[in-house]
């Protein structure tokens, strides 16, 4: 992202905080491909969703959210923005995961129809249900840990694990040293490792 269109997604972000519309609407268009490469991304790590989602309906679910959040969260920098809108990315995507593989979703439901539900049905809905982390549980759980981070290490986390930052990348947009991104980084895979029993991301 280039500084002139920092400053301008920074001016929006202004604007909003003073109840301009207008300006909520400009910065979700703009933000649009940035935030569909995001969901694109994240939906990768889920092979067996992708079966059942696409990113644009993924993406459709996440803005709707986002736009409505926006009339109450009021982001005060462009990393927070970013980091706001991965959140109801993660959320969408664990609503959909529920959804198509919970007790009553059409996937479980369709692998138990499959000619030999009786010899693998059991077999096909453990498959089915390995989402990355291994369980929708281990998996919504991970994401749900994300968002209880500590704000500084969330940040951190959200813009190397989720955005593909490198680490210097990161010091730059959040105006700090790379000391201090790698020292947030370490945090927040360590409260990730002791929340979830050692279930820690590469």
């Amino acid at each position: 992202m280039t500084d002139d269109s920092t400053t301008q997604l920074q001016r929006w972000l202004e604007l909003i905080r003073l109840g301009d519309d207008a300006s909520r609407d400009a910065l979700i268009r703009h933000s649009c491909e940035r935030l569909r490469r995001l969901t694109r991304k994240m939906l990768k790590g889920y092979p067996k969703l992708r079966r059942w989602e696409q990113t644009d309906d993924v993406l459709q679910n996440a803005m709707l959210r986002l736009y409505r959040s926006l009339a109450d969260v009021k982001p005060e920098s462009v990393p927070q923005f970013f980091s706001f809108a991965a959140t109801q990315i993660r959320r969408s995507l664990i609503d959909l995961a529920r959804h198509h593989f919970g007790p009553q979703g059409q996937a479980a439901h369709y692998e138990t129809d499959h000619p030999k539900a009786g010899e693998m049905g059991i077999v096909a809905q453990e498959v089915d249900r390995t989402i990355e982390p291994k369980t929708l549980d281990q998996w919504t759980a991970f994401h749900e840990q994300i968002d209880r981070l500590p704000e500084k290490d969330w940040q951190v986390f959200d813009l190397l694990w989720f955005h593909g930052l490198s680490q210097e990348k990161a010091a730059s947009v959040l105006c700090v040293d790379v000391r201090t991104v790698k020292r947030h980084w370490q945090s927040a895979k360590m409260l990730l490792h002791d929340a979830l029993d050692g279930t820690r991301p590469e």
